[in-house]
């Protein structure tokens, strides 16, 4: 089971801890060092992909040079996003590595990224209340 912690901090501040001791500082975005939530949805969504197209790519034999991305939404209401859109940055070694590295990317953003498929097909979030 997946478990992040999230609390006020003593400064009036946010955060997410997890249970390894990582954490981020989260805001509204006005202050700076922060992420607001939706910047942390679009980190998910970049992280998981490319967590696992990295490996999946060198596995295959093709190291990428550069592996980078963009994610981005636009709010389409005051409190919902429109499409996520990954844009892939990358710098290749050879045209079979662009081939392995598509193909790679594809079905990572089709299959196996969870926060992606968590997105996609609309998870329901349940609110406990003490």
């Amino acid at each position: 089971m997946a478990n992040v912690r999230v609390e006020r901090t003593e400064e009036g501040g946010f955060r997410a801890t997890n249970a390894r001791g990582a954490e981020v500082r989260i805001g509204s975005g006005d202050e700076d060092g922060v992420f607001t939530p939706v910047e942390l949805l679009l980190a998910a969504v970049g992280g998981c992909n490319i967590v696992s197209v990295e490996p999946l790519t060198a596995k295959r034999g093709h190291r990428l040079l550069r592996l980078a991305m963009t994610v981005q939404a636009e709010k389409i209401e005051s409190n919902k996003l429109g499409p996520v859109t990954v844009t892939y940055d990358v710098e290749l070694p050879s045209e079979e590595a662009d081939e392995v590295f598509r193909a790679v990317a594809g079905r990572v953003h089709e299959k196996h990224c969870t926060v992606s498929r968590t997105l996609q097909d609309g998870t329901e979030v349940r609110l406990k209340l003490p």
